[in-house]
């Protein structure tokens, strides 16, 4: 495979550095890249540690391409190093950020900022000029309810440290490349499933969880979700298609909820634990008070009462037409995205 995207010139000997790549999106990304003739250059924090660099290594080794990869260690908080890592590389895909619902919020912010600044000032410092940065749709934004969210809306609700994080970093990236005249390409992914993480992320784990018996009511707040080979792509295309600028929407399955979700769960694995019964959004309430007895004993809230509110103000009707018309993603369909996920929990 690796052998025919050379021939086939998709790589044509370009080397993109991938920050990030022990992540859910970073990690799939180097097998796209890897998969269509690319070099890849990529950073983790720790290249000691298996759990980071084993699972991005076996793209490689299955692919008989190992020499198309390189791993080098960089935390993206560190300003110094990131000039010589870059310098050389065609392209750079920033994905690097700390994906999570609870914790040190103050931390997740300044990774997401300060990463974003010390990374993109290195690209523009070495000559880098096409960029294709990971948001999200937390970005974009969930409200007002009813109406179709595109590529111009941005996120106004400021409850959780994460959504803070990337609507912030993305407005500092659009900033950055301004005044440093980068060809600046923003990808905003909704809720990321499929396999090929090496930890379960807070989207995954909306099923993982289901799996795992720890819902015994389903709640119907607003989810729009997308296969991460998809968005894996989306990342590539971004790169390889002149004429693309902008943001791009990752919704392909939009308009849904939780509760739904892990009804098509359950359909598709009828042994599984995944609810089939939706706790009505008047009781939400109760939901609310569950997971604080919860955090008693795990130190996580994920489903506090602002947080509650938030979601419900909104909807997840998101436009991705132009990642479809312009990038030209044929978009997994829902149950192999679901069964990618399941599959990968097993």
């Amino acid at each position: 495979m690796a052998l025919f995207a050379l021939l086939m010139g998709q790589g044509d000997g370009k080397t993109i550095f991938v920050t990030g790549v022990n992540g859910h999106i970073g990690n799939n990304i180097v097998a796209d890249l890897l998969s269509n003739g690319y070099h890849v250059k990529g950073s983790v924090r720790d290249l000691s540690d298996p759990n980071k660099v084993d699972h991005v290594i076996a793209h490689a080794k299955r692919l008989d391409c190992e020499q198309r990869l390189q791993l080098v260690e960089g935390n993206v908080l560190d300003s110094e190093c990131w000039a010589q890592h870059l310098a050389g590389c065609d392209g750079l895909f920033h994905t690097a950020t700390i994906y999570a619902t609870s914790g040190d919020g103050q931390l997740i912010i300044d990774t997401a900022n300060k990463g974003t600044d010390n990374v993109l000032k290195a690209a523009a410092e070495v000559g880098i000029k096409r960029v294709i940065y990971t948001s999200s749709v937390a970005a974009i934004g969930s409200e007002p309810k009813g109406k179709l969210k595109d590529h111009t809306c941005w996120q106004t609700n400021t409850s959780m440290p994460y959504v803070v994080a990337k609507t912030e970093s993305e407005r500092h990236a659009w900033k950055l490349a301004k005044q440093f005249d980068l060809d600046l390409r923003v990808i905003n992914p909704s809720g990321v499933l499929g396999g090929g993480f090496s930890r379960p992320t807070p989207s995954t784990e909306i099923i993982g969880d289901a799996l795992a018996g720890k819902f015994p009511l389903t709640i119907k707040i607003p989810m729009a979700f997308v296969h991460v080979k998809d968005v894996a792509k989306a990342h590539r295309r971004a790169f390889e298609v002149d004429e693309a600028s902008g943001r791009f929407i990752l919704a392909p399955h939009n308009n849904t909820t939780v509760a739904a979700l892990h009804k098509r769960t359950k359909e598709l694995y009828p042994k599984s634990k995944s609810p089939k019964l939706a706790l009505q959004n008047w009781m939400l309430p109760l939901a609310i008070f569950q997971d604080w007895l919860g955090s008693i004993f795990t130190k996580k809230r994920v489903l506090t009462r602002q947080i509650a509110k938030g979601i419900l103000r909104g909807d997840a009707n998101y436009d991705s037409s132009p990642a479809t018309e312009v990038l030209g993603i044929d978009w997994i369909d829902v149950d192999t995205t679901i069964k990618d996920t399941v599959e990968a929990y097993q």
